[in-house]
């Protein structure tokens, strides 16, 4: 097995123990490369089918290549899709910055979400080495029941054996790609030929190398047209994955909160 082969097992059996082992889960679909991946995974492990929903939590803010993306692909994996809208931003904290504000109009939907379809396990797209704080996760990972996650407070994991038990009336959060890097995620891409939405790719020097709500998200210097191009860039660049995160760039501790609160 290569390296690539190798990330793929590991993630298809994570996936096959949260199916195994959780009553209700859900897939939570952003609509970029790493949420594609994992269903491309999800897939792979169910024999050609996703068994359980793909959740979309909408801003209504995304960009229109991603809605696209959505409406066609959801058809054509044949997903079990349900779109659960967010809440307006005044339902949302007044005292974070403008960007985050906007962003944890997600958190809020997810709840909504949550206590619509009482999902007990959620499986989501996040690595590692994408963000300081997501690197302090589990791959099992529970959450109380507003959502809410406490970094100190996190099961072991040796040799492959999670906990994989909610708390009563709260959900886990499973991550498949979490041992993933971002050159990961596009060396696979690139292998299963599995699509893309075109403003990761390189037009007019810039492209977008994470993709959120377009008011809150801006393309980065790049001439990178093709995946080969990108890895080749990855391989030279300092700049962060998320610099194009108008979230990132504000208040050192706002993601954090985001993430202790239950943001994705």
């Amino acid at each position: 097995m290569d390296h690539l082969d190798e990330l793929e097992a590991q993630s298809i059996y994570i996936l096959r123990e949260a199916f195994a082992r959780l009553k209700k889960l859900a897939l939570l679909w952003s609509l970029g490369k790493d949420s594609n991946v994992m269903i491309w995974l999800a897939r792979k492990a169910f024999f050609g089918r996703v068994p359980f929903p793909a959740l979309h939590v909408d801003t209504g803010k995304k960009f229109p290549e991603m809605y696209a993306f959505r409406d066609r692909f959801g058809k054509e994996w044949d997903l079990d899709l349900r779109v659960e809208p967010c809440p307006p931003i005044d339902s949302v904290d007044p005292t974070l910055p403008p960007a985050a504000r906007s962003a944890a109009r997600k958190t809020e939907g997810l709840k909504l979400a949550l206590n619509k379809y009482g999902f007990d396990g959620l499986i989501a797209g996040i690595r590692r080495d994408e963000e300081a704080t997501r690197a302090k996760e589990r791959v099992f990972s529970p959450r109380g029941l507003e959502g809410e996650w406490d970094v100190r407070d996190q099961p072991p994991e040796f040799w492959d054996q999670f906990n994989a038990s909610p708390p009563q009336g709260a959900h886990l959060r499973i991550h498949p790609i979490l041992h993933w890097t971002e050159a990961d995620i596009w060396a696979y891409t690139k292998r299963e030929n599995i699509p893309i939405i075109p403003l990761y790719l390189a037009k007019d020097g810039k492209r977008y190398r994470s993709l959120g709500d377009a008011d809150i998200t801006f393309p980065v210097a790049s001439t990178a047209s093709n995946i080969d191009e990108i890895l080749t860039e990855l391989d030279g660049t300092k700049i962060p994955e998320r610099a194009g995160r108008a979230l990132d760039h504000e208040t050192e501790d706002a993601f954090e909160r985001l993430r202790v609160a239950g943001y994705l």
